[in-house]
């Protein structure tokens, strides 16, 4: 019988390439590049900048990264 940690780890194994991806699609759309992600490896001042940053509306407009996708019509 699978004990809950082996799936707790698997599960969490398998959330890191996702949570990465979101990370670096909302620092994109901030005009900041995914590589700032790593400054989360800062124990809690990177932590708590790397929040204010996903916290952050979008850019107006474009941005070198493209367009802003709330601005993009349903």
């Amino acid at each position: 019988m699978l004990n809950t940690k082996f799936i707790a780890d698997v599960f969490n194994i398998a959330m890191i390439v996702p949570s990465i991806a979101v990370t670096a699609r909302r620092l994109h759309d901030i005009n900041r590049s995914g590589w700032w992600q790593l400054i989360g490896l800062i124990p809690i001042i990177g932590w708590i900048i790397l929040i204010v940053w996903c916290a952050t509306d979008s850019d107006l407009g474009s941005n070198q990264y493209g367009e802003n996708p709330k601005a993009i019509p349903a």
